[in-house]
């Protein structure tokens, strides 16, 4: 057990030790690893530096694997794995490095040739979390989108490996695949409250943020439906999170390269905190798509009490390790997305202060119900269109046309709408909590407003502004007509407010729309109209 004695590592060699499994406990503090053995049946320590040729090592004593605790795997090459194949040795690694977990894959046909396991990323993610996601999207004609988060406790000390895995994405692009295509966004950015509910437990709520995981890549390749995939973490304290909220702008706008070498001040802060809080840790995991021909929720929430938060990471590999010994894991290299089933973690769960709730609601997308039985009158391309659950995708063309006067341009550059012209368009949908966010994307002139509902109305949101509409709907298509609107919250006249009364409808197979937008005493600020269909 490579890292057997740190943080995850202890608990690991603990666990397998008390299945009978004789253990090797391994690292390069031989004081923490002779500890450690000292304190288990059939162990002993072994000082050994995962950067040098293991081979000569593993000559030696001839195990029957090998797990991987140490890391950090962020930027790590595979000489560890590579050395288990020469020598015929399984292979298990703790990983959650993106890059890391998704390429293994490179070394399958050796590690066939060789007849050994080698299993990639025996942690919460992806083996836990590819387990949940199976479980959930059961009976699914198509999986919409696929939301995670995990919340770790203030008293779980994170050891120096998770430090540098967290600080090496803080502020960095990550590749998301989002509305049907994959796109940049900011690590630790999106910034999310979420609630962890298990009934009998009292609720969780933190505040997590975008973390770069193995399974932004993982899902969309392997779930039906493509899903859309997000998650996010966070410390049990807010104000952690948002200091390195804070310093990731320095990263993003290239003032610093990276916040890594930060990770040994990390480390003693959050020490110096960790008597505070509590020691409950969390993870939930929602699901969205199509069943039975209907949108459909479904969530899965665990949450941990007694400081047992931190052995979660260590069950996969457990649950892999005795899957090798009972000959149970082909060999091959891969991930360990799709390896492990929910039920095989349950007997390790019960026997812990971890707490497991699953939850399944139909869903009603925003436009349905705020229209009502006329919904179904609509042309079918309009309602596809509307037909939103979690996250979808659509393209086409438009037109744009610009007023000509210097205050319709200044309100132009202001709400940045697209310049005037012919443009392919993508629209990007995203559903959260019944709400929607819609980011239109001209040629690369992309602008976002959020819709809602309020009473019987659908409401509009551009940053400050609120505006309130009616949509009358027939056989024809609907309108958005407009009945009210704000701005910071302050209700304004009607007469001030923008003239505009978009039209939605159908011709053939594709939706349909005409957005006229113009100001009292201004005239035309911008006029746009095209075709999408969802991707």
């Amino acid at each position: 057990m490579l890292g057997g004695y740190g943080g995850f590592g202890a608990r690991l060699s603990k666990r397998l030790a008390a299945d009978g499994w004789a253990v090797l406990v391994a690292g390069r503090n031989g004081a923490a690893a002779k500890h450690l053995a000292a304190e288990l049946p059939n162990a002993r320590p072994l000082v050994v530096d995962r950067t040098a040729d293991l081979r000569p090592v593993l000559e030696v004593h001839r195990p029957f694997l090998l797990i991987d605790a140490a890391g950090p795997f962020q930027g790590s090459g595979y000489q560890v794995a590579e050395a288990c194949i020469a020598c015929g040795v399984h292979y298990i690694d703790l990983a959650d490095a993106r890059d890391f977990v998704c390429g293994i894959g490179r070394l399958d046909a050796a590690a066939l040739a060789a007849g050994v396991a080698v299993v990639s990323g025996g942690s919460s993610v992806p083996a836990l979390s590819g387990a949940v996601i199976a479980e959930l999207a059961q009976g699914m004609a198509e999986v919409c989108s696929v939301e995670t988060s995990i919340s770790a406790s203030n008293r779980a000390t994170a050891g120096a490996s998770v430090a540098a895995a967290i600080l090496s994405y803080v502020g960095k692009p990550v590749r998301l695949w989002r509305g049907r295509r994959w796109r940049q966004e900011t690590g630790w950015h999106r910034l999310h409250h979420e609630t962890y509910r298990v009934p009998g437990r009292l609720p969780i709520r933190r505040l997590v943020a975008l973390a770069d995981v193995p399974d932004h890549d993982i899902v969309p390749g392997t779930v039906p439906g493509k899903p859309a995939t997000t998650f996010r973490a966070g410390p049990e304290f807010a104000f952690q999170l948002l200091t390195l909220w804070l310093l990731s702008w320095l990263v993003k706008w290239g003032w610093v390269r990276s916040l890594s070498p930060f990770a040994r001040w990390l480390l003693p802060l959050q020490r110096l905190s960790a008597r505070f809080g509590t020691d409950r840790s969390a993870m939930t995991i929602a699901v969205k798509g199509i069943a039975d021909g209907e949108p459909v929720v479904r969530r899965w929430t665990l949450v941990a009490e007694n400081g047992d938060g931190p052995e979660i990471p260590t069950i996969a590999a457990h649950v892999l390790a005795n899957a090798l010994a009972a000959d149970h894991l082909a060999p091959g290299a891969r991930h360990a997305a799709s390896e492990v089933a929910l039920r095989d973690f349950d007997p390790h769960f019960d026997r812990l202060a971890i707490f497991r709730a699953v939850e399944s609601l139909p869903y009603l997308p925003l436009y349905r119900r705020v229209i009502g039985p006329a919904y179904a009158a609509m042309p079918k391309p309009v309602r596809a269109m509307h037909d939103l659950v979690g996250d979808a995708g659509a393209r086409g063309t438009a037109t744009v046309r610009r007023g000509r006067s210097l205050p319709a341009r200044i309100v132009c550059t202001v709400m940045r709408f697209p310049p005037e012209g012919a443009h392919d368009l993508h629209v990007s949908f995203e559903e959260r909590d019944g709400t929607e966010r819609w980011t239109r994307d001209f040629a690369g002139h992309a602008f976002t407003s959020e819709l809602s509902q309020r009473g019987e109305r659908l409401v509009e949101r551009f940053g400050p502004m609120r505006f309130s509409f009616d949509l009358p709907a027939d056989t024809s298509g609907l309108r958005m007509a407009m009945r009210g609107w704000s701005i910071f919250g302050v209700p304004m006249p009607l007469w001030l407010a923008p003239r505009s009364e978009a039209r939605e409808w159908a011709e053939g197979e594709d939706f349909c729309f005409d957005v006229p937008i113009a100001l009292p005493g201004i005239g035309t600020v911008v006029h746009y109209s095209g075709r999408l269909r969802r991707i």
